[in-house]
C-alpha cells in the first residue's frame, strides 16, 4: 500500500496515471494506421525534446508493437545526450508495469541524476524485482534529489516498515515535524498508527495526528480521527468518542459515528441501571459504520447484552456465525465464556463452529497451471490433504507486496505437510519479474502462471490481492480477506480451524 498510493503527476516531465490504477481492467490499444504513425515519427525526429510528441507516438504505435523498442534504440544512438528519449519509452513501460522499463530508467538517471521522480520509479520497479535493498537506495536518492518535497520523504520512510521498524518510526515523526502543513506529514502519522500493533501507540499517534493536523482540513487526519473514534469505542470510552464525533459532525461522512456515539451513551446508562431488556431492544437498532474498526467490539457488546437479558443461547449462536466468517481472538474467548455458561463441552463447541463454517463452504474450482520453478503444471488436486492458502497477485501489485510479509510470518509457523502456500500471478506480461521477486524476497509461496481473464472467470477474482483458504478436501472456507499487522492472528485462527476440522477435533 505504500508507493501504490502515489498520485500521478511528475512535474515538468510526464503525466503518470496513479500506480494503483486498475491494471486488471486495462484494454490493449489498437495501433494507428501507418500514415499516422509515420507522421508522428516525423514530428518526433523534428522535435526530439518534446515529451508530448513522444507520448503521442508511443500511444499510437502501442507498446506491444515489435517495432517500437528498436525505434527508440535507434533514436538513443542518434541522440545519445537526449535523456528525454529513454525517459519517454521508460516511463511508458513503467506505467504498464513492464519489466523492460528498468534499463531505460537507469539510462535517464545516469544522464540526469537529479530527477527525483525517476529515482522513485526505479525504487518501485526494484520492489517488483524483489530487490528491497535497491528499492531503499533508489528512494533515498529520490529524497536527496528533492529534499523539500514531502512526498519523497514519506515514501522513503515507508520503505522501512518491515526492514527497520525503528527507523520507520523515526522517519515518520521527522516527516510530521518538518512538514506540518503537508498532507504527507499527516499521512505518515496515520499509517504509523494504523500499522502499529501496540494499542497504546495507536492512541498516542492518532491523538498527536489530530492535534497537529486539523482533521476538518487534512484528509489523512480525518481518517486518523475515524481510527481514534473506533479505538475509543472499542475501549468503552464513549464520552471521548462522543466528544470526537461532535468535533467532526460538520463532515457529512461522520453522520454514522455521531449517531453511534449517541446510542452508546444511552446504552451505557441503560446498562448501569440494569435495564437489560431495554438495552437489548435498543442495540438491535444500532448501525455499525461501514468498515468500522470497532465492529468486533459492537458485536461482542450485542452478545453481552443478550446474555445479560437471559438470552445466552442467542449470544452464543450470534458469535458462532461471526466467528465462522471472521475468526478473531476476542470473539473466540466470548464463545468459550457463553458455551461454559450453557454447559457445552469443548468438542460440542468445535462441532458448532464447524457447522457454522460449513454454511460458507463451497467447492474450490479445479486448476492446472504452469509453474515458474519447475517445467510442469501444478493442480489443485495434488494439494488434497493440505490446507491451502491461495492468493491471486501480480508483481506490480503494491497491496500484494505489502501483504506478503504478514502471510509469510504466519506460514512459517506451520509444517509444509499441513499447509500449502500458493500465489497465482494473473498477468503473464510480468513473468520476468516473478522468479527474481521470489529469490530476492525469500517468500515461500509456490508461484503459478495464469491470466486475469481466467482468474476472473473461474475464481471470480475482481482485483488483487484476492485470497482464499481451502480445506484439505478442496473446499473454500474463507475468502476475500486481507491480512495486515493488526490481524495476523485471524489468519492463524482460520488455518487452525481447518486443521482442527480435518483432525476431527
Amino acid at each position: 500500500m505504500k508507493k501504490t498510493m502515489l498520485a500521478g503527476v511528475i512535474t515538468g516531465l510526464l503525466i503518470l496515471p496513479a500506480v494503483s490504477e486498475s491494471y486488471a481492467q486495462r484494454k490493449e490499444p489498437v495501433p494507428a494506421d501507418a500514415a499516422t504513425i509515420a507522421a508522428l515519427k516525423k514530428d518526433v525526429e523534428k522535435y526530439p525534446d518534446s515529451l508530448p510528441l513522444h507520448n503521442d507516438y508511443i500511444k499510437e504505435m502501442t507498446l506491444t508493437n515489435p517495432g517500437l523498442k528498436p525505434q527508440y534504440e535507434a533514436w538513443m544512438k542518434k541522440y545519445p545526450a537526449n535523456y528525454k528519449i529513454p525517459l519517454a519509452i521508460g516511463t511508458a513501460l513503467y506505467n504498464r508495469e513492464e519489466p523492460a522499463a528498468t534499463p531505460y530508467l537507469k539510462k535517464v538517471v545516469a544522464m540526469k541524476p537529479k530527477l527525483a521522480e525517476v529515482w522513485q520509479m526505479l525504487s518501485i520497479d526494484a520492489e517488483r524485482w524483489g530487490n528491497e535493498k535497491a528499492a531503499h537506495e533508489y528512494m533515498g536518492k529520490a529524497k536527496a534529489a528533492a529534499p523539500n518535497d514531502p512526498s519523497y520523504a514519506f515514501y522513503y520512510a515507508m520503505d522501512f516498515e518491515h526492514t527497520d521498524p525503528k527507523k520507520w518510526r523515526e522517519e515518520l515523526y521527522a516527516l510530521a515535524k518538518r512538514f506540518p502543513e503537508s498532507e504527507r506529514g499527516a499521512q505518515g502519522l496515520y499509517w504509523l498508527a494504523a500499522r502499529s500493533t501496540d494499542k497504546a501507540e495507536k492512541f498516542k499517534v492518532n491523538e498527536q495526528l489530530i492535534a497537529a493536523y486539523d482533521p476538518l482540513k487534512f484528509n489523512w487526519s480525518s481518517s486518523g480521527a475515524s481510527g481514534l473514534f473506533d479505538l475509543y469505542v472499542s475501549e468503552g470510552m464513549y464520552d471521548k468518542a462522543a466528544s470526537l464525533a461532535d468535533k467532526m459532525k460538520s463532515k457529512e461522512s461522520w453522520a454514522s459515528q455521531v449517531a453511534l456515539a449517541s446510542s452508546l451513551l444511552k446504552l451505557k446508562a441503560l446498562k448501569e441501571a440494569g435495564k437489560w431488556n431495554e438495552a437489548q431492544v435498543m442495540i438491535k437498532e444500532v448501525k455499525v459504520p461501514r468498515y468500522s474498526g470497532a465492529a468486533e467490539y459492537l458485536n461482542l457488546l450485542k452478545a453481552e447484552i443478550a446474555d445479560a437479558s437471559g438470552n445466552t443461547r442467542a449470544a452464543y449462536d450470534s458469535l458462532l456465525v461471526l466467528f465462522a466468517k471472521t475468526p478473531l481472538p476476542d470473539t473466540k474467548a466470548a464463545i468459550g465464556k457463553y458455551s461454559s455458561k450453557l454447559g457445552l463441552s469443548a468438542s460440542q463447541v468445535d462441532t458448532d463452529i464447524a457447522a457454522a463454517m460449513k454454511k460458507n463452504t463451497y467447492q474450490a474450482p479445479p486448476f492446472s497451471l504452469d509453474m515458474y520453478t519447475e517445467k510442469r503444471k501444478a493442480s489443485l488436486e495434488e494439494y488434497k490433504g493440505k490446507v491451502v492458502l491461495l492468493t491471486f497477485w501480480f508483481p506490480g501489485c503494491g497491496p500484494c507486496r505489502g501483504e506478503f510479509p504478514h502471510f509469510q510470518e504466519v506460514v512459517n509457523k506451520y509444517d509444509k505437510s499441513d499447509l500449502a502456500y500458493i500465489g497465482i500471478n494473473v498477468f503473464p506480461e510480468q513473468d520476468d519479474y516473478v522468479v527474481p521477486f521470489m529469490k530476492g524476497t525469500g517468500y515461500t509461496f509456490t508461484p503459478l502462471r495464469s491470466t486475469n481473464e481466467w482468474a476472473s472467470e473461474v475464481y471470480k477474482v475482481r482485483g488483487q490481492p484476492t485470497n482464499f483458504l481451502i480445506d484439505k478436501e478442496g473446499n473454500i472456507v474463507y475468502s476475500n480477506f486481507m491480512i495486515n499487522s493488526n490481524n495476523q492472528q485471524m489468519l492463524e485462527l482460520m488455518i487452525e480451524s481447518l486443521l482442527n476440522k480435518s483432525r476431527g477435533l
